[in-house]
């Protein structure tokens, strides 16, 4: 040991290491089983805080260990680091250190090792690095005894689970249940996942599939289509309960699925199925609706008062109410046929009074705030109305009233409202155009930011699309901001440039030569 200290082994490097640590408080190594009170105060503090001070000022090797053997009473498990550390300055502080005795060296090891089960945590990690740079052989009894005890203090780890192999559909089902995954999709890893034969894919697996496609806006044709198969081939033994969870994606990503039984399955399980589990069935013709595919006779069941006097006493009735509400302005809206029942006026309710989840979520992503202070610079704050929810229930963005001449009109000398329901009996296209060539229009900015999109950033997720298709067939005049656009304008003189012609295509006026 001693030619390990004194020779080359014991480089400059390691010694100058030691050099730059800073001195070792017993404040920062914590208290030690030997009862280590903190320094200005307590019985002993004045006579261990003198110690340390000898072990700093100790002018060589020997005088070192003496300070240690001579006052057990007085050392404390920090005084270890202290000593190690003078050490070194005393071997690495001259170009020719002064001769250390190996038994001197061994002592100093054998004190150590035998108080080193009263060290805290870290005050055996100091003392493994600083033998480290001190050069004492890894296979010593010194490094040896301060490994063990490191080792002692970490915490047990759990023994390995040993993972049986694993089908496809095992397989499937454990990666679509990792955190990690959900946290961080990667589609070429759900396109792989796949492969896993129809016969081992479960109603669990194919759920956590649709879960994940939904939640990550996932638009991807080969597993849906596949989702769609297996609810088709598994339609006998699925309930609507877990039906609604297998049909969320469609709906959210604004995807109908080249299955042709995939509407009459749909169809048969809601007539079997629609008086089991209201909260359900509604859930499934929520996802219909985005797609337009209404099946006649759930909705002649769900508008029935029997249906609407079963959910009344329900936990969930005001959700029912509201879905309903959503499904009556679709009938109202693009299904001019119908003949069935409707729901009652005094049960509807405001479909989306607020703005939704996600843009509550991500206001700080947003660019209302920007494109609303363009709007005030451009047009003035009595130009336009933001976040204005308008009936039956849908909440638009920015909306302006613009004459027939196309002069932008102060929103309070207007009434911002298209009636609903539309007065034109033709609906759709016909309210449209009456209220087009009317006396005065309403123009509708809608931000199209980038979570509005299924994740290609192409499609608009089916929530989104429903209400921009609703509020162009109640009459209002859509215009469209796109992230892409948005995002390139730097600044708001840009935008503001880019909001003028935007306006401006649509052939609107405004200032002192609009009115």
């Amino acid at each position: 040991m001693l030619r390990v200290l004194l020779s080359a082994q014991a480089s400059a490097a390691r010694l100058s290491g030691l050099l730059l640590l800073p001195p070792v408080q017993p404040c920062c190594l914590g208290p030690s089983k030997w009862g280590d009170r903190p320094p200005g105060g307590g019985l002993h503090a004045g006579p261990v805080q003198g110690l340390q001070r000898l072990l700093e000022q100790a002018r060589s090797p020997g005088e070192l260990l003496r300070w240690l053997g001579q006052n057990p009473t007085k050392v404390r498990a920090h005084h270890y680091p202290v000593a190690l550390r003078r050490l070194g300055q005393l071997l690495g502080s001259q170009p020719r250190p002064p001769p250390v005795e190996q038994a001197t060296l061994q002592d100093l090891s054998q004190l150590i090792i035998r108080n080193c089960p009263s060290f805290d945590p870290h005050t055996v990690h100091v003392c493994l690095h600083l033998a480290v740079l001190l050069g004492f052989p890894s296979d010593g009894p010194l490094m040896c005894a301060l490994e063990q005890e490191r080792r002692f203090r970490l915490p047990p780890k759990p023994p390995p689970t040993l993972q049986p192999d694993l089908c496809g559909g095992q397989r499937l089902e454990a990666a679509l249940s990792c955190p990690r995954l959900l946290r961080r999709p990667r589609q070429h890893l759900i396109r792989s996942l796949a492969e896993a034969r129809p016969e081992e894919l479960t109603p669990n697996v194919m759920v956590l599939l649709a879960q994940h496609l939904a939640r990550h806006r996932l638009r991807e044709p080969q597993l849906l289509e596949a989702i769609a198969h297996f609810l088709v081939v598994q339609e006998a033994q699925l309930s609507s309960k877990v039906v609604q969870k297998l049909v969320l994606p469609f709906g959210r990503l604004n995807y109908l699925p080249l299955e042709q039984q995939f509407m009459p399955c749909l169809e048969r399980i809601l007539a079997r199925e629609a008086g089991v589990a209201p909260l359900a069935t509604v859930n499934i013709l929520m996802s219909l609706c985005q797609l337009r595919c209404l099946p006649l006779r759930a909705l002649h069941f769900v508008f029935s008062p029997s249906f609407i006097n079963h959910i009344s006493g329900t936990p969930h009735a005001l959700i029912v109410r509201r879905y309903l509400s959503l499904l009556d302005t679709a009938v109202e809206l693009e299904l001019p046929g119908y003949r069935g029942p409707r729901l009652p006026r005094r049960q509807q309710v405001p479909i989306f009074p607020q703005p939704l989840i996600t843009d509550r979520a991500r206001c700080k992503y947003s660019h209302k705030d920007i494109v609303a202070e363009g709007l005030r610079q451009l047009l003035g704050e009595e130009k336009y109305r933001q976040d204005l929810t308008v009936p039956p229930g849908y909440c638009t963005d920015f909306l302006l009233c613009v004459s027939s001449s196309g002069a932008v009109l102060p929103v309070r000398t207007q009434d911002p409202f298209l009636p609903y329901p539309p007065r034109s009996c033709a609906q759709g296209q016909a309210a449209s155009q009456a209220t087009t060539h009317g006396p005065t229009q309403r123009v509708v900015l809608m931000l199209r930011e980038r979570w509005h999109f299924c994740r290609d950033g192409r499609v608009l997720l089916g929530s989104r699309a429903l209400r921009e298709r609703h509020l162009g067939l109640l009459g209002y005049q859509l215009l469209p901001l796109p992230f892409e656009e948005l995002e390139s304008q730097r600044g708001l003189p840009q935008l503001k440039s880019y909001l003028r012609q935007k306006l401006q295509a649509l052939g609107l006026r405004w200032g002192p030569e609009g009115g």
